[in-house]
């Protein structure tokens, strides 16, 4: 595989991680998540202002959008720098969007499709302690900067240096994306979500 097309794929990751399935499906259904709640083309926020269909549909795109683009650069038979590359282009793509003036989300749920292409157990692992933190304190920011700081561990705990080092990179910056959800946490003005209560909607 030659560099070249290695630099292209990764370029392809960034534009496949910009698309803004958390803005577009909740605009089908009329809200645009940039002008209610956080105001943060997420997941979360797509899940408040739109309901369960449309979040969770958004959530699911966007842990499959990076698990996708990675999957083929390992298929291709990437180094395992560029496969990194390419899961960490894709995650800022979501993060900072091409299509949306590069105002994104918080990478988190790019973040676990990434992890999920390279090492499952590693997804697993997020998923499982971001329940476990979620479910019991209902703050879904707080159970997702432990759930990828975990995920990190988890990477060099199975002996994979090179993504640990990757996860605790996107785990920085995922924290950094969430610096108004600290501020409130700190100040316990912080919103809850109670996930069972949503999964009962109709």
């Amino acid at each position: 595989m030659t560099v070249i097309f290695e630099i292209f794929w990764i370029i392809v990751s960034y534009l496949i991680g910009s698309i803004p399935f958390s803005y577009v499906l909740p605009h089908l259904k009329g809200v645009d998540v940039r002008k209610v709640g956080s105001g943060n083309v997420g997941g979360t926020n797509a899940l408040r202002a739109a309901g369960p269909a449309a979040g969770f549909i958004s959530m699911f795109l966007d842990i499959f959008k990076s698990f996708i683009v990675v999957l083929i650069a390992r298929l291709l038979g990437f180094d395992l720098i560029w496969v990194l590359l390419s899961g960490t282009l894709a995650v800022i793509g979501h993060d900072y969007p091409i299509y949306m003036k590069f105002k994104g989300g918080k990478g988190v749920a790019s973040t676990l499709g990434f992890t999920f292409a390279v090492n499952p157990f590693v997804g697993l692992g997020i998923l499982g302690v971001w329940l476990i933190f979620a479910l019991t304190t209902k703050y879904i920011s707080l159970a997702s900067m432990i759930g990828l700081g975990f995920g990190a561990i988890f990477a060099f705990i199975l002996g994979q240096e090179y993504f640990g080092i990757t996860l605790v990179s996107l785990f920085l910056l995922s924290t950094y994306r969430h610096h108004e959800n600290i501020k409130r946490l700190i100040d316990k003005r912080e919103n809850k979500m109670d996930l069972i209560g949503i999964l009962k909607q109709k």
